[in-house]
């Protein structure tokens, strides 16, 4: 239901939706709560096979959005219920002087998943299509060569054992205005805030319609987008945790066998007290 359709147009879905939950907020909680259990098991058996099993499968999850959306938030509430040892994360900030000597790719592949491991991009490569299209950074046959160069990045991860989920967390202008307004308000929220966040407000639209052209050139079997209604906070957790539950369920990651006489070793156990 969250899968992008080839022809996105992201005025056609609902910021305020919660697409197949029926809840509310307090049923929402609730559903998240019960699900951390499922999630960290199947991390826990993904992470434990891949050190002593056989698979070598990797999960790469790239969380886009514009500010207030709740990119956090889910690294929170829902990466922070699994075992942090297989968790990869990493926030992609504007690229620095020597990232700049590279091809646009290059800190982002720098950054991938070992075998085994969760990988979490907050913000990643679309940052280098999206803004440089939204501010004019990059000349328009630049950014059409780094789509396509996107498009063959993740088929080669895809091809090497990587479940690349990439999430588009859609709110409304509305609502992070509110958001923003909160973090004015709240001391404790001043250091998430930036003059900037106002600024790119001034060009909502451009950024709407940058977003709706890399989903539209990138948007492959191999590495599909969803696009979250992410209005309420609580829908997108539970709509990320059950993205990567499937992802993990489809895995199928079992508990590696012992290497050694269990019975033996119990015997050696108990002959130590």
């Amino acid at each position: 239901m969250l899968r992008a359709p080839q022809h996105v147009s992201l005025a056609t879905i609902d910021p305020d939706s919660t697409p197949g939950y029926g809840g509310r907020k307090a049923e929402g909680k609730e559903t998240l709560k019960m699900a951390d259990d499922v999630l960290s098991q199947l991390q826990e058996r993904y992470f434990a096979e891949s050190r002593i099993g056989e698979k070598k499968d990797r999960v790469l999850l790239i969380l886009q959005a514009m500010d207030t959306a709740g990119k956090g938030g889910i690294v929170r509430h829902v990466i922070g219920s699994v075992d942090p040892q297989g968790v990869s994360h990493h926030a992609f900030k504007a690229p620095t002087r020597a990232e700049l000597r590279h091809d646009f790719l290059w800190r982002v592949e720098r950054r991938l998943p070992e075998e085994g491991m969760l990988g979490v991009f907050d913000r990643s490569h679309y940052e280098d299509v999206l803004i440089h299209r939204v501010r004019g950074l990059s000349a328009p046959e630049e950014i059409e060569r780094r789509y396509g160069a996107i498009r063959d990045f993740e088929a080669g991860l895809a091809g090497s054992g990587t479940r690349v989920i990439k999430v588009m967390l859609h709110i409304s202008k509305g609502e992070q205005h509110d958001r923003l307004a909160e973090r004015l308000d709240r001391p404790d929220k001043h250091w998430k805030f930036s003059p900037a966040d106002i600024d790119e407000r001034a060009v909502w639209d451009d950024y709407m319609e940058a977003y709706e052209l890399a989903i539209r050139q990138t948007n492959t079997d191999e590495a599909p987008w969803y696009v979250v209604p992410a209005n309420h906070k609580w829908y997108a957790r539970i709509a990320v945790q059950q993205l990567l539950i499937e992802a993990l369920e489809d895995i199928d990651p079992q508990w590696p066998a012992a290497d050694f006489d269990v019975k033996e070793q119990k015997r050696r156990l108990a002959a130590s007290v």
